[in-house]
C-alpha cells in the first residue's frame, strides 16, 4: 500500500519514533510509506515532506488541506495514518475531500471540550496505543468503543540485549523525555524535590533545548541533549526513569526502571506493577494530569538503585507485547478495514464450475457456463487490466499484497473438479496468462451428490482422473484445492465424518500431486463453526463459502466469501460482479 504518516511536531517525541519504526517495518514488507510533518529527526527510509501543522489560522489550515490534497493524488495515496491532533484534523478534511480511507493513532490523553467531542476527526478507526487511552476516548469524547482498536508501540526487540549490572563508582541515574510541557515539570521537580543530585550521578536525554529554570541544574546533571542510541546509554545506567516507548526499551535493556509519565508514577516495575503499566503506557494516561505523588517517588529510587537487574518475566512480557513484528501486523489488518469498508471495494473470489460447448450438455442445475461466454469473460477481465491472485500468493505475501497500488486483482475459483477444467478452462488459462483455484473432489469419479438424488436428478458428468488432475495441477496455471471426498453438505455430518471428508480429501491430493494444500472449499458453501475448526486443524490456512462470511476477506481467512458465476452470467453480469463493490451493494 502507499501510506502517508501525518505528524505535528516541533520536537521528536515517541509518536515520531513509532510512526518511523512502523513506518521503516512497513517498507522492509513491501510498502510505500511517506511522512509529513513540521519536523522529522529520526532517520528513516520514507520520503518526508514539510508541512507546518503547528502554524493554526484559518488561512493556514486551508493550505495544509490543500497540500495534503495534493500529496495524496501525486503520491496516489491509499490510507493516511494521522499521530497528532492537529494533522488529524487537517488529514480528515483532506481524506474525506478525496475519498481516502484514514485511522489516527492516539499517543496521549485527548483534551475534552464541545467541539472534539462533535467531531472527533479520527477517520474510520482510532488505534490507540494502550488501554486507558480507548477508555478515555469512550468516556470523555464519546467515540464508539467498536471503532477502537489498543495496539501498543512497535520496537524492534530483538535489537534490545539485557547485559550484566554495570559498575559505576557512583549510582547513574537517566532521565529520558522532553524538558517542554507535562513532562518538563515532571523532570525538573525529580531533579528539585526527589533525586539527591550529590548521592547520584544524573544524565538527562532530551531532544528539548535547556531551558532557563534547568539552568540551576547545569553543575549537577550532565543534559546530554538528543542521542540516536539511547538503548547504549540505558545500559550503563543503574536505574532508568521515563514513560512510554523510553520504560519499554529500559526494561528490554534488563534495567531497573520507574515508570513516570504526564498523568502518574508506576513506580518501580515488577511483576505486580506490568499490566497497570502496560494500560497506562507506563504512566502517560491516567485518570487526570500529573496525579503524582513525588515524595513517594525517593524511596522507589533507592529501591532502583538496589535493583541491579529486571526481572526477566518482566522483559519476556515486554517482547511479547510490543515484538514490532506483531504489531505492524495488527496494523495492517486495521489499514485493510479502513481501506476497504471507507471504500467498499473488495477483491472479487468468483465461483465457476464447469463448462460446455453443446446445449445437449447442459444441466437441471445452473453450475454450467458455455465455453464460449468463458472466453468472453476472459476477454473483459484481461480488457480491464485485471490479473489473477492465487491462495498460495496470499500465503506467502499476506492479505494485503491484494491492495497494491496501481493493480486490479481477481481470484478465479472452479469447484469440484470436472473433466472440461482439463479440456476447456485450462487451454483459456494459458491464452490470457490467467491462474484459477480448482477444488478437487477425490472420492468419486463423477458428480454423483447431484445424479442420485430423488428430486431434480442431474445428468452424470465426469470429474478428472487422477493422471488429468496431476496434469493440470502441474501446468503452471492451477492451484489445485481440498473439496472433500464425496461433496457432502458438512453441517450435516457428525464431527467424526466431517474430519474425515477434509482430512483424507487433503491426504489424498497431496500425495497425488506432491504439494501441500493451500484452501479448501466447503460443498454448497455449506459449514458450521466445526467444520471450520477441523478445516484449520487439517493445516489449511484459507477456506472459502460462497454467501457467508465478513465482506472483507481479511477478516474470517477460513470463510471467504465468493460471487456465483450462472449460466446466465454475461459479460455485463460479469463486469458488475468484479467491480469490487458487488456484495456491498448486495447485502444492502
Amino acid at each position: 500500500m502507499n501510506i502517508l504518516m501525518a505528524l505535528s511536531q516541533l520536537e521528536v517525541t515517541g509518536a515520531e519514533v513509532y510512526a518511523t519504526t512502523i513506518g521503516d517495518k512497513l517498507i522492509e514488507k513491501g510498502h510505500q510509506v511517506f511522512f509529513v510533518s513540521d519536523t522529522l529527526t529520526k532517520p528513516t527510509q520514507g520520503t518526508f515532506f514539510k508541512l507546518r501543522f503547528n502554524k493554526r489560522s484559518i488561512p493556514r489550515r486551508f493550505w495544509h488541506v490543500a497540500y495534503l490534497i495534493w500529496l495524496i493524488k501525486k503520491h496516489k495515496i491509499q490510507l493516511v495514518h494521522a499521530h497528532s491532533r492537529a494533522s488529524g484534523w487537517s488529514s480528515y478534511i483532506a481524506c474525506k475531500l478525496t475519498g481516502t480511507p484514514m485511522i489516527t493513532t492516539v499517543h496521549g490523553r485527548q483534551p475534552v471540550h464541545a467541539s472534539r467531542k462533535a467531531f472527533h476527526a479520527l477517520g474510520y478507526a482510532a488505534v490507540a496505543v494502550c488501554e486507558d487511552i480507548k477508555q478515555q476516548l469512550i468516556d470523555s469524547l464519546g467515540v464508539p468503543a467498536d471503532q477502537i482498536h489498543v495496539i501498543r508501540n512497535g520496537i524492534e526487540t530483538e535489537k534490545f540485549t539485557a547485559i550484566t549490572p554495570p559498575h559505576n563508582d557512583k549510582p547513574l541515574i537517566i532521565i529520558v523525555g522532553r524538558l517542554t510541557g507535562p513532562k518538563g515539570d515532571v523532570c525538573y521537580r525529580l531533579l528539585d524535590e526527589v533525586i539527591d543530585l550529590k548521592r547520584y550521578r544524573v544524565q538527562v536525554i532530551s531532544g528539548s533545548q535547556v531551558t532557563e529554570r534547568f539552568q540551576r541544574f547545569q553543575n549537577s546533571v550532565e543534559f546530554v541533549g538528543y542521542v540516536q542510541d539511547i538503548p547504549a546509554r540505558m545500559q550503563q545506567a543503574d536505574l532508568v526513569i521515563g514513560a512510554g516507548r523510553v520504560a519499554m526499551e529500559s526494561l528490554l535493556c534488563g534495567r531497573p526502571t520507574l515508570a513516570i509519565g504526564e498523568a502518574k508514577a508506576i513506580g518501580l516495575i515488577t511483576p505486580e506493577r506490568v499490566t497497570e503499566a502496560l494500560a497506562s503506557n507506563f504512566g502517560d494516561i491516567g485518570p487526570k494530569d500529573l496525579d503524582i505523588d513525588f515524595p513517594a517517588l525517593i524511596d522507589e529510587i533507592e529501591r532502583g538503585i538496589a535493583l541491579q537487574q529486571t526481572d526477566s518475566h518482566v522483559r519476556q512480557q515486554i517482547q511479547q507485547e510490543y515484538d514490532l513484528n506483531r504489531i505492524v501486523t495488527q496494523l495492517e489488518q486495521v489499514y485493510q478495514d479502513a481501506y476497504i469498508y471507507t471504500r467498499q471495494r473488495e477483491v472479487p473470489v468468483i465461483m465457476y464450475h464447469r463448462f460446455i460447448q453443446q446445449d445437449s450438455e447442459k444441466g437441471v442445475h445452473g453450475t454450467w457456463l458455455p465455453v464460449s461466454m468463458l472466453e468472453k469473460h476472459f476477454k473483459l477481465l484481461k480488457w480491464l487490466g485485471y490479473e489473477t491472485l492465487t491462495f498460495q500468493d496470499l500465503a506467502e505475501h499476506g492479505f494485503i499484497h491484494r491492495l497494491q497500488p496501481g493493480k486490479k486483482f481477481v481470484i478465479i475459483t472452479v469447484d469440484d473438479g470436472y473433466r472440461d477444467n482439463l479440456t476447456l478452462l485450462l487451454p483459456l488459462l494459458k491464452k490470457y496468462n490467467f491462474k484459477a483455484v480448482i477444488y478437487a473432489v477425490s472420492g468419486e469419479n463423477h458428480n454423483r451428490w447431484d445424479v442420485d438424488v430423488s428430486e431434480n436428478p442431474d445428468r452424470p458428468v465426469p470429474l478428472m482422473t487422477p493422471d488429468e488432475l496431476t496434469q493440470i495441477a502441474n501446468s503452471g496455471y492451477v492451484e489445485i484445492g481440498g473439496h472433500t471426498l464425496t461433496h457432502p453438505r458438512l453441517s450435516k455430518l457428525t464431527a467424526t465424518e466431517q474430519q474425515h471428508q477434509i482430512v483424507e480429501n487433503k491426504k489424498v491430493l497431496e500425495q497425488l500431486l506432491g504439494k501441500t494444500l493451500i484452501s479448501f472449499a466447503y460443498p454448497y458453501g455449506d459449514y458450521n463453526e466445526q467444520s471450520k475448526n477441523l478445516v484449520a486443524e487439517a493445516g489449511y490456512p484459507f477456506a472459502v463459502a460462497t454467501n457467508s462470511g465478513p465482506l472483507a476477506m481479511h477478516q474470517d481467512n477460513l470463510a471467504i466469501r465468493r460471487i456465483a458465476i450462472f449460466p446466465k452470467t454475461d459479460v455485463f453480469g460479469l463486469w458488475r460482479k468484479i467491480r469490487g463493490n458487488y456484495l456491498f451493494r448486495k447485502i444492502k
